[in-house]
């Protein structure tokens, strides 16, 4: 693999971090699991996977960066494999951070946090952690966050040779958050294959690497490397996936894994039975948000005016929902001459609300706001409240971009900084796209998803369109590089400790029902139902965040197989509490990737 500086480096990107940083659910079927107190003979690691990589020996080579960050916050780099099967082969650096426990003393271990992605940064992660992860998870363990090799401040993966290559082939998937016309299908698909084509050559063998079970396999060199005898681990959204694969390949190591905001494993990672339907439309998150949206729909008109706009347009806001929706799609909204919302742009921004924990009041101030631009004044006051509201749009679109740049500016500044890359070159969408299209089965040919595309779109679920479409460069006759040792199951290994699922009903990126599957499939697991809004359940109640600490600090699960968490429901109060509303995420809110509107969903 190339080299590059290591210590000035990744200090600097850590000097970039820090001044980044400075209803009722419906009753479903839940799934089975053991019971905690149960005694279990937990699975073996294969052999031969525990022999190959028990064989590697790790140098961290840490240096302190407390002067950036906080103090005794330890950044490093290690060395690690790019194919384990190979153990002295070709390396791959891999980043990482350890916030050390606030209570050395009474220290407990390592805990292993990411934030979901795919390519979230760890690192990222674990500076942040003091500041919404409980007291006593703090005071007694390391906090560590690891940057997944080819992301971040690890060693890259790159697809094209510069970022003008990059945009000339990603254009048309980034002009919307998916493809609605015929020609825009046409440059989509083309798109995707070139992607795919570029990933599967230029961006070997890295891309080939990016596996969700290398990772794992990292992660669990690392947990040796620093003295943990098992894994304790919190992930969250795609980082679900990631402890699900840890707790399969290596199910005696398992100490504490809790994942929150589930994808179903078998769906991420395909069988021969569903791999004709592409992995993003397999995890069904277009189906979760659509329910989600429907049911703020309903509550608004059933709590009224007082307490949502909608319900001051209609009584029935489902319904005008769907009377605007058949309206815009129809026509779009012009604001001025370079600028029109279609339906595709609405539905973006309602997904991107969605995942706020104040997902209802979102929803209902932009739905409004929306609505407000599609009526023609015909008068100076109505004229007057649409340019109020083509004003706010603008703003409303600033603030997200705002957002999504405050969660860049570390990687960002670090690229300014260090010689050669003096022009920002993002690989974060090749890092997604690694790893999502090493870890799953998919089609053969990109022009696959335009049917996909159309099943998703006969519900009238402009959700499912958007992540349908997210995969399409996964096409496996484009998409070529393979890593023969990506996991794919089985997910039903018992584990040397309970793993604790954590499913949150309304959540439109993970699908409770995907936590449910992996919940069911694990023989060894405790369930939480959280029926709170926005994306994951951690931050969203004090029954969510007391069963997770009280796990991670004993290793033992919540009583009994399912527990049941009620977090805040909408329209609990008035319209006047908008005012309070920001995007910044809350303290003891973990943060998670909030797609800018007009752009695809994250993980």
């Amino acid at each position: 693999m190339h080299t590059r500086p290591r210590v000035s480096a990744f200090a600097a990107l850590v000097v970039a971090v820090a001044l980044a940083g400075s209803t009722t659910a419906a009753q479903a079927a839940e799934p089975t699991a053991a019971t905690p107190d149960a005694v279990t003979v937990p699975d073996q690691t294969d052999p031969a996977e525990a022999a190959r990589v028990d064989s590697v020996v790790a140098d961290i080579d840490w240096f302190d960066c407390s002067n950036v960050v906080d103090k005794g916050v330890q950044c490093g780099t290690v060395d690690l494999p790019l194919d384990y099967d190979e153990p002295e082969g070709p390396t791959t650096s891999v980043a990482l951070v350890r916030v050390p426990a606030t209570k050395p003393t009474a220290k407990l271990g390592t805990l292993f946090l990411n934030p979901g992605g795919p390519g979230g940064s760890g690192v990222n992660i674990a500076i942040s952690a003091p500041y919404f992860l409980p007291k006593d998870i703090v005071q007694r363990f390391d906090l560590v966050g690891i940057d997944p090799r080819g992301t971040n401040f690890s060693d890259n993966v790159a697809c094209f040779r510069n970022i003008g290559e990059q945009t000339d082939t990603l254009l048309p998937t980034w002009e919307a958050a998916y493809p609605r016309t015929t020609a825009q299908r046409t440059d989509f698909v083309n798109s995707a294959k070139k992607y795919g084509q570029a990933c599967s050559t230029l961006g070997k063998p890295m891309s080939a690497s990016m596996s969700t079970a290398n990772v794992a396999r990292d992660m669990d060199v690392i947990r040796r490397t620093l003295g943990d005898s098992k894994l304790t681990y919190l992930g969250f959204s795609y980082g679900s996936y990631l402890g699900n694969v840890y707790a399969n390949i290596f199910p005696d190591r398992v100490r504490a894994i809790v994942i929150d905001g589930v994808l179903d494993p078998e769906g991420w990672a395909g069988t021969a039975a569903n791999q004709s339907t592409p992995q993003t439309q397999r995890i069904a998150s277009g189906d979760g948000a659509w329910k989600a949206l429907r049911s703020i729909l309903t509550r608004c008109g059933q709590k009224g005016p007082d307490y949502c706009y909608l319900a001051k347009r209609s009584s029935n806001p489902a319904r005008k929902f769907d009377k605007f929706a058949k309206a815009i799609k129809a026509n779009p909204i012009v604001i001025d001459e370079s600028f029109e919302v279609d339906y595709g742009l609405v539905m973006s921004f309602l997904m991107s609300d969605l995942y706020q924990l104040e997902a209802a009041a979102w929803v209902d101030m932009d739905l409004d706001m929306f609505m407000e631009l599609q009526e023609t004044p015909t008068s100076a006051a109505e004229r007057k409240q649409w340019n109020a509201a083509a004003k706010k749009l603008t703003s409303r679109m600033k603030e997200y971009k705002q957002l999504s740049a405050a969660q860049d500016a570390a990687k960002q500044e670090l690229a300014a900084k260090v010689p050669g890359f003096a022009f920002p070159y993002d690989n974060g969408p090749e890092a997604y796209q690694s790893v999502m299209c090493t870890d799953s089965l998919n089609p053969g040919n990109a022009a696959s998803w335009v049917a996909a595309g159309t099943t998703a779109a006969k519900t009238g679920n402009a959700f499912g369109q958007m992540w349908t479409w997210a995969s399409a460069p996964c096409a496996s006759r484009t998409w070529t590089a393979k890593d023969e040792d990506a996991y794919r199951g089985t997910f039903d290994h018992v584990t040397s400790a309970p793993v604790l699922v954590v499913g949150n009903w309304w959540d439109p990126a993970t699908n409770y029902n995907g936590a449910k599957a992996a919940a069911a499939l694990l023989p060894n697991s405790s369930f939480i139902s959280s029926n709170s809004w926005g994306h994951t359940a951690f931050g969203s109640s004090t029954c969510v965040d007391n069963a997770i600490t009280n796990y991670l600090l004993t290793g033992k699960a919540v009583k009994g197989a399912t527990r049941r968490c009620v977090g805040a429901q909408p329209f609990a109060q008035k319209l006047e509490s908008y005012e309070s509303l920001s995007l910044t995420p809350k303290k003891g809110r973990a943060p998670v990737s909030i797609p800018v509107p007009g752009t695809a969903p994250t993980l």
